[in-house]
């Protein structure tokens, strides 16, 4: 029998329970199994919102099944210390608050689940660190979701008055375009003990590493007059400057220009309905010609 990973839905709950629910029957209609919902909070004692939401959440869950299917429900604190974070105000708690969420999200991957996370509803500095999580741990299974819900039945539901929605309502889920950067670069995932800046700081190094390598195998391959046009462009010039600057003819500057941009779209996988132009090549190309002067 092949191994069946185990599908986690996780939510935050700041006061609005309906969003956990109205997204997980969202999945379920899709044909989605969730094994287990994890529910991210803050402390209830600062809020009682929170409190009043999370009872209404465990609510909704008897003998660890969900609307008839098996499906457990974790409540998940944010805690610094033993205490549950009372809020997220300043560099210090969102660093706890990153060092939970990351390590949470972490920890599932490496049990092999496969994630769901939806970041509507919480606070919006949680819903980013989520994300910063997501495109660490994250890999081509999983997904992140936004929930739309109508304002005029938001207004109705606000607060758990209603837990579950009809298609009718105009719920909907909206799957965040995300790239899982530690699918493809494996030592972020071992940043465990960073803090944001430095998470940042390493992803930023990791991808300007791969766009010079992009950029250098683009620019070896090209003849000495196609560099010339190239560096021309990344210098900030438009195709007429670059003609007068090399003195050439317009048309021989498009000429040059049309297979610089052929091997960019082959090398960044640009697809062909988008459009690329000189800007692209100043964008690109002007940090890593800048290095080699």
């Amino acid at each position: 029998m092949p191994h069946q990973p185990t599908t986690t839905f996780i939510a935050t709950v700041a006061g609005g329970p309906q969003i956990v629910t109205f997204a997980l029957d969202e999945l379920l209609r899709r044909g989605e199994t969730v094994d287990e919902v994890i529910a991210v909070h803050l402390s209830p004692q600062a809020d009682p919102l929170i409190g009043e939401g999370l009872s209404k959440l465990a609510a909704e869950f008897s003998d660890n099944g969900y609307q008839g299917r098996p499906c457990q429900l974790h409540f998940h604190p944010i805690r610094r210390g033993v205490e549950t974070l009372d809020d997220i105000y300043d560099e210090t708690t969102a660093n706890v608050a990153w060092s939970a969420v990351h390590d949470l999200v972490a920890d599932l991957k490496a049990e092999d689940h496969r994630l769901h996370a939806c970041i509507a509803g919480s606070r919006r500095i949680l819903a980013l660190l989520f994300m910063s999580a997501a495109m660490l741990h994250f890999d081509h299974m999983d997904r992140l979701w936004h929930l739309y819900t109508p304002q005029p039945f938001l207004e109705h539901a606000r607060d758990g008055k209603i837990m579950h929605a009809t298609p009718d309502d105009g719920v909907q889920l909206i799957q965040a375009p995300l790239m899982p950067l530690g699918a493809y670069f494996p030592g972020l995932q071992s940043l465990r003990q960073a803090s944001p800046a430095q998470v940042i700081e390493t992803q930023s190094r990791l991808l300007d590493q791969t766009e010079r390598q992009r950029c250098q195998a683009i620019y070896k391959n090209l003849t000495s007059r196609q560099q010339d046009v190239l560096r021309a462009f990344a210098g900030g010039k438009t195709p007429q400057e670059v003609a007068e600057t090399l003195h050439i003819s317009l048309a021989t500057v498009d000429s040059h220009k049309t297979p610089i941009l052929d091997a960019c779209r082959n090398t960044w996988n640009v697809p062909q309905e988008v459009w690329l132009d000189y800007h692209f090549l100043r964008d690109k190309f002007r940090p890593f010609l800048d290095e080699l002067v």
